[in-house]
């Protein structure tokens, strides 16, 4: 596991988290912005992204 990818995903959480149950557009995208950036790091360090709808609970495949 990589810093880099660490932060990125741990970022990119936080960025989802605050905006995926706003209902506005801007907040729908900083929500999209933020799955990006999380899957991005995931992919750097060699796992696989989140496919699953957010807030589902679904566990890793």
């Amino acid at each position: 596991m990589s810093v880099k990818g660490e932060i990125k995903e741990a970022t990119g959480f936080v960025k989802e988290e605050m905006n995926e149950h706003g209902k506005s557009a801007e907040s729908k995208a900083k929500a999209q912005e933020g799955r990006d950036l999380r899957n991005e790091g995931r992919v750097e360090d060699g796992k696989a992204p989140k496919t699953t709808k957010p807030g589902t609970g679904h566990p890793e495949k």
